[in-house]
């Protein structure tokens, strides 16, 4: 393979990856995305024991141990862009040698496992306050995926071609599904099961009217009126759609679960968010 560039594989002096500043030795196979980096002492504070803290930017690593199972959990701050400086770090970390610069011959990649723990606002009114939520596809309202060859499934593009339809919008999103296993490992029959849309903002691309008018009407609406076969949209966040094309791309297991703190229909906050997230938390960290 051929040899990755300085300036394409950026490391720190310490060897660590350049965003992340991680080590190789430093993350597990198992790993847990929040995006506020203050969850992260959240989800860790559970461990029977924590071996690796490491922080720079909005990017917090800890490792350690949960009921004798190694977990990594890491912050990615908020939005696709952040997603794919984490999601190609930690591929970087397991599949590429930091000494040679070469990426692992094919047979000796590692797949992760990669499991996001986000809050959502919900999109049907059906989906209620407190929830939680296991994604099977999503859809990116962002660009992201102009720029890698994602390979959709024939039903995967029909859904985006629709979703450019009900929307009329000028681009064409982009759709992906998560991991099967990891769902119905962890999902259970205690969490609902939808679909989310992954929005390139929390106030304009989400509808939010403050001082600046939303430029698609009734955005909110429209989602929530949409229908392809047997699938609507249940709730909506900022990372989802990037985490499943990056992690289709790259080999990885991967899976969005989410607290659904909001409903976009009935305007409702849930005034006991931080339990409702504590709750997912524990339950992933159970059955993961």
């Amino acid at each position: 393979m051929a040899r990755i560039p300085e300036s394409e594989l950026i490391l720190n002096a310490d060897g660590s990856i350049y965003h992340l500043n991680l080590l190789p030795e430093q993350i597990s196979d198992t790993i847990i995305t929040v995006g506020d980096q203050d969850r992260v002492a959240r989800v860790s504070r559970h461990f029977d024991s924590i071996e690796v803290e490491v922080a720079k930017r909005e990017f917090v690593t800890h490792t350690g141990y949960y009921k004798g199972k190694r977990i990594s959990v890491v912050s990615t701050g908020i939005g696709t862009d952040n997603i794919d400086i984490v999601m190609n770090e930690l591929d970087a970390l397991v599949n590429i040698d930091f000494v040679s610069r070469e990426p692992l011959e094919h047979e000796d990649r590692i797949s992760l496992k990669i499991v996001r723990i986000g809050t959502s606002g919900a999109l049907q009114e059906d989906v209620p306050l407190g929830s939680h939520l296991a994604t099977e596809y999503a859809l990116g309202l962002d660009t992201l995926m102009q720029f890698y060859p994602l390979m959709e499934t024939g039903y995967e593009t029909e859904i985006a071609v629709n979703m450019q339809l009900a929307l009329g919008i000028g681009f064409l999103p982009y759709c992906a599904k998560g991991s099967d296993i990891l769902r119905e490992q962890i999902a259970g029959s205690d969490m609902l099961h939808g679909n989310t849309i992954t929005c390139p903002g929390f106030y304009g691309p989400q509808g939010r009217l403050l001082r600046l008018q939303p430029k698609i009407e009734e955005v909110i609406q429209k989602l929530n009126a949409f229908r392809f076969e047997d699938v609507r949209f249940t709730n909506f966040e900022m990372e989802t759609a990037g985490i499943y094309s990056l992690g289709r791309l790259l080999g990885h297991e991967v899976l969005s679960l989410n607290a659904i703190v909001a409903n976009r229909i009935t305007h409702q906050f849930a005034p006991n968010a931080d339990q409702v997230i504590d709750d997912l938390i524990v339950k992933v960290l159970e059955r993961i």
